[in-house]
Order: C-alpha cells, then structure tokens, then sequence
C-alpha cells in the first residue's frame, strides 16, 4: 500500500469515528495516539527538555496502559511499513517537570444540578446505584442525563421521544423499546458554527471549562452540529478528555458526554524536550512487516511452480517486502506540551505530554501523542497474565440499545476483526452490568484492525429503570 493510500485511510477511518462516537466513545479514534483535530499554540520554554534534579523524595514510576493504541498509530489499520515523523522546522524545549491530573473524590447532587440547569433540564437528580440520574417522566418524553458518582463524572445527555414503554405497552410494530431517542429532524438546516457555539458556552461554564479548545466544523444527519471542546487543566491544553455537545437545528443541544469533576494536582516528574520525544515516538512507530506476506517463516520449496516443458522452475529468493518498501513518512508541524488521557493502573489519569501535529500532504492533519516524562521515571510494562484458552482482556461498552420490551440488550463496543466475543449480564435491582470477553486464536495471525461489534444479551427481569454499566470499566453506558 502506498503512501498516499495509507493517508487516504487514515482520513476516511477518522472521520468515520468522530461521527460515529465522539459523544459516546468519548471521541478520537479507536486507536488513543491519534485524533482528528490539529494543535496549535507554543509550549512554553524552560530547562532545555534536559531532566530536571530528582526531588529530595521522588515521586512512583508511572506504569502507563496502552490505552487504547500504541504511539504513532493513526485511527484505522496501522502501517506493517511504519512510520517517520520529521520535524519542519525547530521544536520547543518545554518546561523541566510537570504535573500529573488524575480524578478524586464524588460527585455531588449539587454539582449534577448545576450541569442540567446548564442543558435546561428539569427536575431533581436521584442517585441510583453509582449514577446521578434525572430521568423523563413516565411517559418517557423529554430529557435525560446520567452522571457518574465516582470522580471524573462521567456524563451523558439525551433526549427521549417517549411513547408507551415497559410491559404496558402492547406487543407489535408500533411498540418502541423505551426510551428511544428521537431522531433529528430531516431537512433542516443545522445552526451555525457561532451558533453552535454560544449555546456549548452555558454548558461549558457549568463544567468549569470556560477556557477550552472549541471546534464545531462537524455536521451529522445534516443538522445536527457538533461542538468539541477539550479542556485546559493545570493551564495546559488536554487531549482524550473532551466534551461534546451535539446541537440542534432550533439551537438546543439534543445530546451530550464528558466529564464532569476537573482532575487534581498529583504528583510532579521531570519531563523531556519535544526533540527526545519526537524520537521516542519514532522509535516506537517503527514498522513490524508485512502481516500474514513476506520472508519466509519456513524453508522454501524446491521450486516455485512448473515451466512449459512440465520441468520444476527455481524457486525465486526469500524477501522480506519490509525490507523492500519505505516507511512512510509524515511532516510534523507543531508540537505543544499539555496533557494527555492515559490508563494508569487501571485509572484514567491526564499525564504531562507532547501534542505533534502530523500534516500528511494528502490527507487532513492529525494529533500524534508522546508522553513528556522522562523515561526513568516510566515502570516497565506490567507483563500479561498467560491467557486462558485464549481469552483476551475484556473490551469496554460504548452504547445500548433496549429491545423486546427491555428483556433484550443490544451492546455495542470496539474489537478485533479476528477475535471471537461474548456478552454476559449480571443483574442487581439497581443495575445491569455487562462484560464483553474475548477469545483469541494465539496461533493465527491477524491484521490489527478495529471495528465495531453488537452483540445481544437477554435479561431475566425487563431493564425498567435500572442503570447498563460497563463491566470493564465500571461506568454508566449510555443509551442509543
């Protein structure tokens, strides 16, 4: 594949995914170093990106997850060639050390009021379970908004259509499954970016991220825009902790997501220049070669096919098409120091990192992340637990649907395409919790490519009210 069809996929794959689950997947693409969205600004100057002196008492080794993808990865398949990032033009240094942001204590009821009040929602929150809740009435109209307990607060916003829901509603075609969102209206000219917006500003504010990062370029269903805001924590611009709101062509947002308890101050680690980390990212973006083609895993046969007088031809030598085609290259034209969402012993934590700008020639441009702190202070990747018969670690929920009455879920996730999945629902009066296993074939070799999955678990009892939650993550799932 060449390079500009791999710039050619990457483009199409990315926007795919911030249409399809920059509310509910909590945006970017499915692989965590990469998003649609370029950088901007200048990180500010400090100790030459050397090291800084360890403190008197040094801070724990940070041992990161891969959360979600590996550097240098863009959304989509990655390159078997690999990848080289070139710098146009000098980097900054950045500052000496710098501060990890990671989620403490709960949310309160006061909290979740101000945020409806923001979305124009009415009524009182309940917590039920572990999520804040204030639901429709029992007609099932109106909006809907579920917060998390548990800091961060993960949040999400919807409006329902409403209609006969639960066991009084007779069987047929005309019974929807409850709560099911009302569909945009068609036809309508959605608002503008202005617009769009000044109606996030209210919202914004109530979550404290007055001074984000806004983009509202996107359009869905052809009237719906979307606003994207990634929030400014510890005066340093954030990547993979984003807001979204999708608004409306009457100017009113019909759906949103994020977080709603801003990360504290932890501890603080030297951190590298963008030079050193523009050439660890290099390093671990380098290819693998080619998957399942190419070399030769056992001996050659005596020869590679038969001539025109039935005689062996020679077999041809063993290549390697690694060895063989170039990495691709990608111009990188920024590099901003902030922060960025990474799985820290099994936490989502904002830590101190470098924001690239990769600028394909022929594709859009696209954010590539390193982390900043210096590599002393970085554990060792925890090694995995031998699998067993080949089940792999869970994969996290990203939406619901309800049918048949609410005795029937439809969950949907992100997972391989060469991985065998199942769903399975542990049910409480109060809650549903879903997990997803996965089951590899070690012996098969497979392209890491993502899509996304649907599976469908029957419940004992109808869901009525109760909250889906994500087994792996332990968080509420919102509803499609």
């Amino acid at each position: 594949m060449s390079g500009t069809e791999n710039a050619r996929r990457r483009r199409n794959v990315l926007a795919a995914s911030v249409a399809a689950g920059v509310l509910l997947a909590g945006g970017g693409g499915v692989y965590l170093a990469v998003a649609a969205t370029g950088s901007g600004g200048a990180a500010t100057s400090g100790a030459g990106g050397e090291v800084a002196d360890a403190k008197a008492t040094a801070p724990p080794p940070l041992r990161l997850g891969d959360g979600g993808g590996g550097p240098g990865i863009a959304p989509g398949e990655p390159d078997p060639n690999g990848t080289v990032y070139t710098a146009k033009g000098p980097l900054p240094q950045g500052p000496s050390s710098a501060a990890v942001h990671r989620p403490e204590g709960l949310v309160t009821s006061a909290e979740v009021t101000r945020l409806a009040d923001a979305l124009g929602i009415e009524g009182r929150p309940e917590l039920v379970g572990d999520v804040w809740t204030i639901r429709p009435e029992k007609d099932g109209q109106g909006p809907r908004l579920d917060v998390a307990n548990a800091a961060p607060g993960s949040w999400t916003y919807s409006w329902y259509d409403g209609g006969p829901v639960g066991d009084s509603c007779l069987k047929g075609s005309a019974c929807p499954p409850p709560g099911e969102v009302k569909p945009p209206a068609s036809g309508r000219t959605p608002v503008s970016e202005a617009a769009a917006r000044a109606a996030a500003v209210p919202v914004l504010k109530a979550l404290g991220q007055d001074d984000a990062k806004v983009t509202a370029s996107q359009v869905m269903d052809g009237s719906v825009r979307v606003v994207n805001a990634d929030p400014v924590v510890g005066g340093l611009p954030t990547y993979g902790w984003s807001t979204g709101l999708h608004i409306g062509p009457d100017g009113r947002a019909v759906a949103g997501s994020g977080t709603l308890k801003a990360p504290v101050k932890g501890d603080t680690y030297p951190v590298v220049g963008a030079a050193k980390a523009l050439a660890e990212l290099n390093e671990a973006s380098k290819g693998t070669g080619p998957v399942g083609i190419g070399g030769c895993a056992t001996d050659p046969p005596a020869g590679a096919g038969v001539d025109g007088n039935g005689k062996d031809e020679p077999a041809s030598p063993c290549r390697s098409i690694a060895d063989r085609v170039p990495p691709t290259e990608i111009p990188v034209t920024a590099a901003v120091f902030g922060l960025a969402a990474r799985d820290v012993a099994g936490e989502r934590v904002l830590v101190p990192s470098w924001l690239f700008t990769a600028d394909p020639v022929d594709a859009a441009p696209y954010t590539v992340v390193e982390t900043a702190v210096a590599p002393a202070y970085l554990a060792p990747p925890a090694q995995p637990s031998p699998p067993d018969e080949g089940t792999a670690p869970v994969r996290q929920i990203t939406s619901y649907r309800s049918a048949e009455e609410g005795r029937k879920l439809a969950v949907s996730f992100w997972g391989g395409v060469c991985s065998t999945y199942t769903a399975k629902a542990v049910e409480t009066p109060e809650k549903v919790t879903v997990r997803i296993d996965e089951k590899a074939d070690p012996g098969r070799v497979c392209a890491a490519i993502a899509k996304e999955i649907t599976l469908t678990v029957t419940l004992q009892a109808p869901l009525g009210d109760r909250t889906v939650v994500d087994g792996a993550s332990g968080q509420a799932v919102p509803q499609r």
